[in-house]
Parts: C-alpha cells; structure tokens; sequence
C-alpha cells in the first residue's frame, strides 16, 4: 500500500479521498486546533488511518516548528514517502479576497518546498487557488507568480517532471464550480501523465459509484430541505436541526452510506431575523438562480453582503467560500447548513465536523469553525480520483 503525507492537512479533505483511494497515511500537519480535532476525530480515532510515528505528538503543529525540532526524524523518512501531499493557505493569493502580497501565510510556500527538500517523496501534489498563478502588481508592472515560484523550486530539488494546471471540480463529479491550480511533480518524469489519467478515468470512476459527471445544488441537498422537518439542536441550544427525509439520487444515497445516525450531523439552522427571511423570501421570487447578485439588484432587495448569490437547484454552485451568508438556498429563505455545506463538498455524512459552528471579528484570524474548515477543503470526491491516478503513476 503507497502511502503518503498531507502537510497544511486542514480537516483532512484531501486525506480522506487518498483513504478511500487505498493510500496509507504516515502523519498529517495542520497548524489550526479546531481544523485538526476534526481530522484526528474521523481519520485517526475512528478510521485509524494514519500509522503516526512515535516522536510527533498526535497534535496540531505548525510546518516551520515540525522541521526545526524534529529535522533528523524527518532525513530519515527520506526515500521511503510515496507522496508528499496538500498545499499551503490561499488566503493571500485568492481573487475572491483583497490578494495581499505581504500576507505571511503566503511565504509558507517556501515551507512546503523545504519539507520536499527534506523528505524527497517520490511524487509531490499541490493544490491551490487559481490567483496562485497571478504575479501581484508592482506599480504599472505585473510581478511573478508564485506558481513559478513553486514549480521552479521543486525543479531544482531533483523533480525531473512538474507539471501545474487548472482544474475546475464540477467536471469531477463534483457540484460546485471550484477552480483550483494543481501541480504535481514526479522524481522520474511521469507527472505529465497524471492529468491526462485525470481527464481519461474519470467517466469510469464515478460510473462505477453510479455518480455522473456533472451534479448539482439540488441532487446533493434536496433531502435535508427543513420542508422535511425540524427538531431541536443536539448539540446548540437554542437552535433547531433538519431531518432526513429518502434520499431522492445515487449521490444522497452514495453519501449517505456507511452513516447510521437518525439524524444528519451538523444540519443546524441559522436563526435569522425576521427581516432577513423577509429579504431572502423576496430574493427567491426574483433574482435570477446560480448567478451573483449584481449592485443594482443588491440595493432593491437590502442586501448588505456584496457577493451574495441566490443558488441554483440545477446548477452547480460557485466555490464555497468560509462565510456560508454569502449563498441563499435554492427554495426556503434562509442560507445553508454545514452538513449541506459538506455535501456540496462531497464529504460523506458519518464524516463529522467539530468545535464551533462560525465566529467573526478579530477571532477570524485565529479561528477555523465547521464552514472555514469544509471551505477550504479539497472535496473528497476529487481527493479520491486524484489517488486512484497518483498510484497508478507510482506504478509505472
């Protein structure tokens, strides 16, 4: 069994499509506490998928820490990880934020590439925004992208062969329009091959689930509407939760499986106000679905976000984003729960998501609630298919 390690592993998306590709975990770091609890929680407690060494601390840790004090211990993994995997924070690089060029997390790029230096896994896969391939503007002049930036240093660290390239997820089985810029780079000159297999594989892959190509809002979500019911909060006083009611596709049915609970985890509704369900009431008689809300439109209705979009039923979604009110459901007046969140995102439903459900202000900085942590995960569905590909690459 290959196996591999995720660094800037978050809630363990990526991790859990290489577990069902039949990956074998060594460790995974991720620096965020409440992003960890939830990986460690599904993959580590109650899949133990992960054969984690003695000398690191099944903890959070930071990357930088990790290779200042445990440096020997990771020389001596040197030719005997299959797959260094995962991709550093993107808040710097997105289009959809302010792109901040001296953002610190944007240099933690330079972490990654220093932990391939050290370990030398036989494939690297990387994944970020598709504003990582942009230069930031000096003046009138358009700077380098940090792309290049990536691919030149893993070139100069032995990899014969990287390759990057966008990949939109919806054209994965996915529902959601999620572009993300995908390198990967390969010690003897096969990475070329991996979006090739990508593109010549998937048919097969999802028809073999029963899954089709292209999915959208409605056929992950329709069977947690609350028209099927509510009952309090297990685990939020003070709020009330969905049912299920019969999973209505092969995409419900496939995310439901291997789930036994009465009810759905993390389905918790929003308490919004009255003038709020008022405002989305009126949003669903007359803005236009699967599309962002414009100024014009924005001002009629009194809404006060600025990337609000009413969602589609037959539409695949934007890219999720970590603040879940910029996305109205496609039929009740109110904006998504984190399990529908997670379904969008193609994690299963015994996959559970702990500590807080959001946060705000300052504690936006340091937190990473149930939403961030889905949102900025790689869906597993497409974690999946990249791992059935990256091992028959290991292969030849």
């Amino acid at each position: 069994m290959p196996n591999y390690a995720d660094i800037f592993a978050g809630c363990g998306g990526l991790s859990l499509g290489l577990y069902n590709a039949g990956w074998q975990g060594l460790f995974a770091i991720e620096k965020n506490a409440m992003a960890f609890e939830t990986l460690k929680h599904n993959l580590i407690d109650k899949r133990k998928h992960f054969k984690w060494p003695r000398w690191l601390p099944i903890k959070n840790h930071d990357i930088d820490k990790v290779m200042l004090n445990y440096r020997e211990k990771l020389k001596s993994l040197a030719g005997k990880v299959d797959l260094v995997a995962g991709g550093p924070p993107c808040q710097g690089f997105s289009t959809a934020g302010r792109r901040i060029e001296s953002d610190k997390r944007n240099h933690l790029i330079h972490s990654y590439i220093e932990f391939v230096k050290i370990v030398k896994p036989k494939i690297i896969f990387f994944e970020n925004v598709q504003g990582f391939t942009m230069g930031f503007k000096k003046g009138k002049k358009q700077g380098k992208p940090y792309s290049q930036v990536v691919l030149n240093g893993l070139k100069n660290l032995g990899y014969k062969d990287v390759k990057g390239m966008l990949v939109d997820f919806s054209e994965f089985g996915v529902p959601q329009h999620r572009k993300r810029y995908i390198i990967v780079g390969t010690l003897d000159g096969k990475a070329g091959k991996y979006f090739e297999l990508l593109r010549k594989t998937r048919t097969g892959f999802l028809s073999k689930k029963g899954l089709r190509t292209n999915t959208y809002v409605g056929t992950a979500i329709s069977d947690l509407e609350r028209i099927h019911g509510d009952i309090p909060s297990q685990d939020s006083k003070g709020f009330m939760s969905g049912v299920y009611a019969a999973p209505k596709n092969n995409y419900q049915k496939f995310l439901r499986k291997s789930y036994w609970g009465k009810y759905p985890d993390s389905h918790r509704f929003a308490n919004h106000t009255k003038e709020t369900s008022c405002i989305f009431k009126n949003v669903l008689k007359k803005a236009a679905p699967g599309k962002k809300i414009d100024t014009q439109e924005r001002v009629k209705f009194g809404l006060k976000k600025r990337n609000t979009v009413l969602l589609g039923r037959n539409f695949p979604s934007p890219t999720l984003m970590s603040i879940p009110d910029d996305y109205i459901h496609y039929s009740e007046p109110r904006i998504l729960t984190v399990r529908e969140y997670a379904r969008i995102q193609s994690f299963p439903d015994w996959f559970k998501f702990r500590q807080a459900y959001t946060t705000g202000g300052k504690r936006r900085i340091e937190q990473v609630p149930r939403y961030t942590q889905i949102g900025n995960a790689i869906p597993p569905l497409f974690g999946e298919q990249s791992g059935v590909v990256l091992k028959e690459i290991l292969k030849r």
